[in-house]
């Protein structure tokens, strides 16, 4: 599977008529894409048990209970080169997490007074 960060190209963009309603922007076929995230899917029909991915050049509007809508993975491919550019690689510090994803905070610790 992927990895966050991951460049990949688009191999399939023949999506279910009526589909551009729920999205602002759909992944081209032949255009070069990094992985944001992966999370559990579904299908079209709301049928669970496929991948879906988020891609870091595409935002689009959450559905009815607040989550962005994915791509099924796959769409995609590893972006296969005999040399990676350095453009073409993110740090993990670059990456930016799903909207989907809580913040991770540290507890605040109060002391007990006896």
């Amino acid at each position: 599977m992927f990895l966050p960060g991951q460049a990949v190209v688009c191999i399939d963009d023949a999506f279910p008529l009526g589909i551009q309603a729920l999205y602002d922007q759909l992944p081209k076929k032949g255009n070069t894409y990094h992985i944001r995230d992966l999370v559990p899917g579904c299908d079209f029909n709301a049928n669970p048990g496929e991948v879906a991915v988020y891609l870091t050049e595409l935002r689009n509007p959450s559905n009815k209970v607040g989550i962005e809508r994915g791509f099924k993975a796959e769409r995609f491919a590893p972006l296969d080169t005999e040399e990676t550019e350095e453009e073409d690689i993110f740090h993990l510090d670059e990456v930016l997490p799903s909207p989907n994803q809580k913040p991770v905070r540290s507890p605040e610790l109060t002391p007990i007074s006896t």
